[in-house]
């Protein structure tokens, strides 16, 4: 009786060792990382490229501030334009489980191993408004029309001139974004589709002779990077004559563009102040469009933008394919990834009042 009960005992605790076991199968790392259910209402890790920009502020409040409503938990984390310190913190965010990433990359081609680490881990990737590159572990791609953005900032330009009435030939200087950032080349492409056929009649010239790409770029959209070569072409290249126009495409680089014209004494005298464009409306260019300075911005409600990656991190979490509009354009060099595209909105003096204060995005004290 006595080997009887212990063979009983002892069928009963391996009968229980082996559910035990299955079900640690179950709900260890590897199955976690398949249940896409549990990652619901988990931590999302969010990469900003820097706090020096009052636009990368607001979306990583917005990203967060929707992620939350959503009944998730956040990391959001600043790189400050630094490549290496980005991709350190999002390994640092991958050790600590995050269930999803949003990235703005500083550098769209710094990423590669560590987004290797995201996938190996079960962790899906949206890339937010800068396209990441030469990777196939991007899942999504959040951003604007960024084509149509440079369609906007030259169109204006195009029009304030009156090129389309035969008025010219006025003198205009090109600049883009950083050379590191893959919506630089869209911009620029987009605003050039619009310009090159003046240039090339010669009703629009560019004295300095700088129109290509790698001639114009602004390393990380920094305005004292503009500022300087600002200068440097009033000096060397406007000893007679006087810009009538410059293709800006960032609020922060046109500010410095415009400290360097102010400098050379436009804005007095018998030297207005030229066309500048800019682009996400930020606040010290809106006030500058008001004083008749900086002339136009392209406004992007990064508000809606933030909607659009956290719902696609939510669709994705829940085992669902998120809503896209674009699965054609944004080939990164590794895979076409699929996008969603927001549009952009062409702000002036005329019309600042109407869709950015009756919008919501600012306040009348705002911009006083």
């Amino acid at each position: 009786m006595r080997n009887r009960r212990a063979a009983l005992a002892a069928m009963a605790t391996a009968a229980s060792l082996a559910l035990t076991l299955s079900a640690c199968g179950q709900s260890g790392e590897g199955g976690s990382k398949e249940d896409k259910g549990d990652a619901k209402g988990g931590t999302i890790g969010i990469a900003m490229p820097t706090k020096s920009s009052e636009r990368w502020i607001a979306d990583g409040k917005n990203v967060v501030k929707d992620l939350e409503s959503k009944g998730y938990k956040t990391k959001l984390v600043y790189g400050e334009d630094d490549p290496d310190q980005q991709v350190s913190q999002i390994e640092n965010l991958i050790t600590q489980d995050v269930k999803a990433l949003i990235v703005a990359a500083i550098d769209n081609k710094s990423l590669n191993n560590v987004l290797q680490q995201a996938k190996d881990a079960g962790i899906p990737v949206i890339a937010y408004d800068r396209l990441i590159l030469g990777t196939p572990n991007v899942d999504y791609y959040a951003s604007f029309d960024n084509t149509k953005v440079g369609e906007l900032q030259a169109t204006y330009i195009v029009d304030k001139l009156g090129l389309k009435d035969g008025k010219g030939p006025f003198n205009i200087e090109l600049f883009a974004g950083s050379n590191d950032d893959n919506n630089t080349k869209y911009f620029f492409n987009g605003a050039m589709s619009v310009l090159k056929p003046y240039i090339d009649s010669k009703k629009l010239v560019v004295k300095s002779g700088q129109t290509a790409l790698n001639q114009v770029t602004t390393l990380r959209w920094d305005g004292a990077t503009a500022q300087r070569r600002m200068d440097d072409i009033l000096t060397k290249s406007y000893k007679s004559g006087k810009v009538d126009a410059v293709l800006s495409p960032y609020d922060g680089i046109s500010i410095g563009i415009l400290s360097a014209l102010k400098s050379d004494n436009y804005g007095s005298g018998s030297k207005p102040l030229p066309v500048v464009s800019g682009q996400d409306a930020e606040l010290a260019s809106v006030k500058s469009i008001i004083a008749d300075e900086q002339t136009m911005t392209v406004y992007k409600d990064t508000r809606e933008l933030a909607k659009v990656a956290s719902n696609m991190v939510d669709a994705v979490l829940g085992d669902k394919k998120p809503e896209v509009n674009d699965e054609k354009t944004y080939d990164n060099g590794s895979k076409v990834v699929p996008a969603y595209l927001l549009q952009p909105v062409s702000v002036d003096k005329s019309n600042y009042q109407q869709v950015l204060v009756d919008g919501g995005y600012y306040t009348e004290s705002d911009l006083k």
